[in-house]
């Protein structure tokens, strides 16, 4: 045990939130995190956390994401360090943000244009914007669980089996334009555009709910929505700043083969530095060239951010962790399972290798509410306990496997989970 570490407490995290709390609202900078680990990190590296008490965490939530290379990988850190040499931000052009769109577009393969931003909150305004400027209409169509941001007119959460306003202080009637429908059902979604086509500018989902479940798209349905988005006259944006360049070097559009008109990036294509942006056509990116759609951002295209997405993409593309991710996922999906099964406890265990979903139940789930039928309070309950037996997880169930993750690492997780399981079968038995 650290020093630092007194009867199972993280003493010095525990003085760290508590200073934390004098001038950060709930000790945190984002509220994904009030419900997140509590330890203080001092360090990370490949697929490690280490914190101010001393302890190591095998580490399966990667910053919510972005760490897909691991923490701090060498090729990236190396090249924004030697690129900030020359400055960081221009309020100019610079040939950077040019490599970097290019290999956007050549990785990728479909988009034609890019425009890069800092976040995918961000991102996800830009290009509805860009939807509505190219339609002439307002409402849009989204999905129940699939998540485009925090800002008013595109957040939202389920009330007493009804959808809206997911915060206080958040203006509703921004939220009027949305029609707000489960996902996977193809009938429900003809229904939808046979009543109000006309009148949408954009369909914008995740076209793998990763956010919440990691639920892929039942077969057929995203060819059914590109074909209703065709005959309507509506853009359709896939939400890709999880699944890009994550799932397949292609993400989602590789992956399933349906091609959308906008995209948004993130996470997973900068290495883990705060990077996004959104692609597509170029007649439909081309608006805010002419000054008609206005994106605007200081911090878009900062010389770190491009040579973070230049260094990050060339690594993937040129040495692929594509198959070692799948592999060890996979190891790790059927040991969690063999060691659930083992400890006679219910485990669920769904999704891809490179990001899946853990949970209790045998509910069959194609979208938010199905999902909502397992046990997820009591899986959140044992995220926390896992975290105590060092695996760094999110309590919402959502497990990332990044191209750091190995023998080493595999042997860590299972091995702490078992002991987590085997804690929990004595402390029901007394």
């Amino acid at each position: 045990m650290s020093i630092s570490e007194v009867n199972g407490r993280n003493v010095r995290s525990d003085e760290l939130h508590d200073r934390a709390l004098e001038r950060s609202p709930g000790g945190v900078h984002s509220n994904v995190r009030l419900r997140g680990p509590h330890p203080f990190i001092r360090s990370a590296k490949g697929a490690w956390l280490f914190s101010v008490d001393g302890r190591d965490y095998v580490d399966y939530l990667l910053g919510q994401g972005p760490n897909f290379l691991g923490h701090a990988p060498d090729q990236v850190i190396q090249a924004v360090s030697a690129a900030c040499r020359d400055g960081l931000i221009y309020g100019g052009q610079h040939e950077p943000e040019i490599q970097a769109a290019e290999l956007v577009c050549s990785v990728a393969k479909w988009p034609d244009m890019v425009r890069f931003s800092v976040s995918g909150t961000e991102a996800v305004q830009a290009a509805l914007r860009l939807a509505r400027a190219a339609t002439g209409r307002t409402e849009i169509i989204r999905f129940q669980g699939h998540y485009h941001g925090w800002l008013d007119n595109i957040f939202v959460g389920e009330h007493d089996g009804t959808w809206g306003a997911a915060s206080a202080g958040q203006v509703a009637d921004h939220l009027r334009p949305c029609h707000i429908l489960p996902w996977n059902d193809a009938e429900l979604l003809v229904e939808k555009f046979e009543q109000y086509g006309s009148r949408l500018a954009a369909v914008i989902m995740e076209p793998i709910m990763i956010n919440a479940g990691v639920i892929e798209p039942l077969p057929g349905y995203l060819e059914t929505v590109r074909e209703l988005c065709d005959r309507y006259g509506v853009v359709l944006i896939f939400d890709e700043v999880i699944s890009g360049f994550r799932i397949a070097l292609g993400g989602a559009v590789e992956r399933y083969g349906v091609t959308p008109d906008l995209a948004t990036y993130g996470k997973a294509f900068a290495g883990g530095f705060p990077v996004a942006a959104v692609v597509g056509r170029q007649d439909l990116m081309c608006r805010f060239g002419t000054g008609e759609v206005n994106h605007s951002g200081t911090f878009n295209s900062s010389v770190m951010a491009m040579a973070a997405v230049t260094a990050t993409l060339t690594s993937l593309r040129d040495q692929p962790p594509y198959a070692k991710v799948g592999e060890h996922g996979r190891a790790l999906m059927s040991g969690l399972l063999d060691i659930a099964a083992r400890h006679d406890v219910n485990l669920r265990v769904a999704g891809l290798p490179a990001a899946f979903h853990v949970s209790f139940g045998d509910a069959q789930v194609r979208d938010y509410r199905s999902l909502q039928q397992l046990d997820l309070a009591r899986y959140e309950r044992l995220a926390a306990a896992l975290v105590d037996n060092g695996i760094w997880l999110a309590g919402r169930g959502v497990w990332y496997v990044s191209a750091a993750h190995g023998a080493r690492e595999l042997d860590a997780a299972l091995t702490r989970f078992d002991k987590t399981l085997e804690e929990w079968k004595v402390k029901a038995e007394q």
